[in-house]
């Protein structure tokens, strides 16, 4: 506090045109392209050190001025109440190294068939009896293809929640152009699939699936009309660079996710990554 002090009373003490040049050497980039963002609106031609120069802004320069451009941008008094249900839980074939669900790794989870109509319906109800205003199904699998009757179940499950006055978002792997579509006409409000880390550390996380081809099911999202939900995980053992590789990806493409999900990793025992621990930049 007493740091504080000292630092006010000397830029109050200085002379008009040092107490300015000392005051522009204490702004951060984050509060220069906050004051930008909200008088020229959003941007797609971020490079990656203009990127990396907001990241390493002060953590409390970087709250206060994304707080700005929140407020600008939407209703800080309001807060969206979603609720998450896993459809269909487990057996994936996918070898995503923090997946407990992934049928390559031992552990204790136990693969299901998709729920049924009456169960998915009866949750979508309980969560809009709690507050809930939007309802997010989640099934492990890698795609759609191939599974046409339990995604034909999937998008009447889509209609009857909507006709609940509800939004739904669905995350069922990729998907190909033509089910896109179909999840827009029964009415999925977003489709959620998360890039997870950098184009370059990726391939140290997932094998089975290439960072194409998620960038590809964000592009038939983005086409069908269906917003975008779609972030990534800290903590899988990536360095900083990898972090500021993930923004630099959502927020170069042609329109930005409407969500952008970041998660913290949660490790759990019989996947690679059961050790690892969330460690500053890494």
């Amino acid at each position: 506090m007493m740091w504080i002090t000292r630092s006010i009373r000397r830029s109050l003490m200085l002379p008009h045109s040092h107490a300015a040049s000392y005051s522009t050497a204490l702004t951060s980039v984050a509060a220069v392209e906050a004051e930008r963002s909200i008088r020229e609106g959003p941007r797609n031609d971020w490079s990656r050190p203009e990127i990396k120069s907001i990241y390493d802004s002060p953590v409390l320069d970087l709250l206060f001025h994304a707080a700005q451009v929140h407020r600008h941008a939407h209703n800080f008094r309001e807060v969206q109440q979603c609720t998450l249900l896993s459809i269909k839980t487990g057996g994936c074939s996918e070898d995503c190294s923090y997946c407990p669900q992934s049928s390559r790794y031992n552990t204790g989870l136990k693969a299901q068939k998709l729920m049924n109509s009456d169960a998915v319906l009866e949750a979508a109800k309980k969560a809009k009896e709690a507050g809930s205003t939007r309802f997010c199904m989640g099934a492990a699998w890698r795609d759609t293809i191939g599974r046409k009757t339990n995604f034909n179940q999937i998008l009447e499950y889509v209609k009857e929640i909507r006709g609940m006055g509800m939004e739904v978002c669905c995350t069922l792997g990729m998907l190909e152009k033509q089910q896109a579509l179909e999840l827009k006409k029964a009415g999925l409000t977003a489709y959620n699939h998360n890039l997870d880390t950098s184009r370059e550390y990726y391939p140290n996380i997932i094998t089975t699936r290439t960072y194409d081809e998620r960038l590809q099911t964000l592009e038939h999202v983005r086409e069908a009309g269906i917003n975008v939900c779609s972030g990534g995980i800290i903590g899988l053992g990536e360095a900083e660079e990898d972090r500021v590789g993930l923004l630099h990806t959502l927020a170069t493409l042609p329109t930005h996710p409407e969500s952008v999900p970041i998660n913290a990793l949660l490790a759990v025992k019989g996947t690679p990554l059961e050790d690892q621990k969330l460690r500053y930049g890494r």
